[in-house]
């Protein structure tokens, strides 16, 4: 399982800094990086993200954590802007489902103060002692939450839920009375619609996920071939468990 970590430095060329250690550590295969973005926090307060036509496009796992942390810790002007668009609410809801609670982001906020940047990053880590001890040295704290994915379970729960009420208005349509059909009749097109658009949610969500898959088992394999042989048998186990991941998405959507 990949980790969100936040690193706060109290300079931007630090954190800077931190970015190139972090690349540093994935060519020792110490980890591996799938996305990186760089957020500073100015003397106003505000948070803004820093070279996001980077690494971190705004559609990635770490775009979406990196928005929403814009969104919560920069401010009124912060979250003005983001929700101006929608932008905010989008990526507040896609870090959620992706295991990021209030938590995570309190303690981020108490060691992200103005004039302080933060490097966002995902990534599998073979030991954490490398990491912190790297990232403490150019005076970065380092902040953890495991990524997770909710958003698959409650579609799921969702479809499920939407197939048994479609089940009960079928059932209740075919005892009803005549002048009691039409009303039901409606309902069942109505329910008939959410449970389209369920399904519609599933087939988005896991073409993500698999391209998001695709992106991980591509940065793993690259690393293989430059592992001591101790890290390339953790970096296989994890490229294995990523593949198996990958596939069991289209099974589970074909069983629904």
């Amino acid at each position: 399982m990949s980790n969100f970590i936040v690193v706060i430095f109290p300079t931007e060329k630090q954190a800077y800094e931190g970015r190139k250690a972090l690349r540093e550590l994935q060519d020792e295969a110490k980890l591996t990086i799938y996305g990186m973005a760089l957020i500073n926090k100015g003397t106003d307060g505000n948070v803004a993200m820093k070279d996001e036509a980077g690494e971190a496009p705004s559609a990635t796992a770490v775009g979406a954590v990196a928005g929403s942390l814009i969104g919560l810790l920069g401010g009124p002007v912060a979250l003005a802007i983001g929700a101006a668009g929608g932008v905010f609410l989008g990526q507040l809801v896609d870090a959620f489902n992706y295991g990021v609670g209030m938590g995570f982001v309190e303690e981020v906020s108490r060691n992200l103060s103005p004039g302080k940047s933060a490097l966002v990053a995902e990534v599998d880590e073979y030991g954490t002692v490398g990491l912190d001890l790297k990232m403490e040295a150019l005076g970065g704290i380092v902040v953890r939450q495991w990524r997770v994915n909710v958003e698959q379970d409650l579609i799921g729960n969702d479809i499920r839920c939407r197939k048994s009420e479609l089940l009960d208005l079928r059932t209740e349509y075919e005892q009803a009375a005549e002048e009691h059909k039409a009303r039901l009749k409606v309902r069942i097109g109505v329910a008939e619609a959410k449970l389209r658009t369920a399904l519609e949610s599933e087939k988005a969500k896991v073409e993500r996920l698999k391209q998001q898959a695709d992106v991980k088992i591509k940065a793993l394999q690259k690393q293989i071939a430059m592992a001591s042989p101790e890290t390339r048998t953790r970096i296989e186990h994890r490229l294995g468990e990523i593949q198996t991941e990958s596939e069991k998405l289209s099974t589970n959507q074909g069983s629904r």
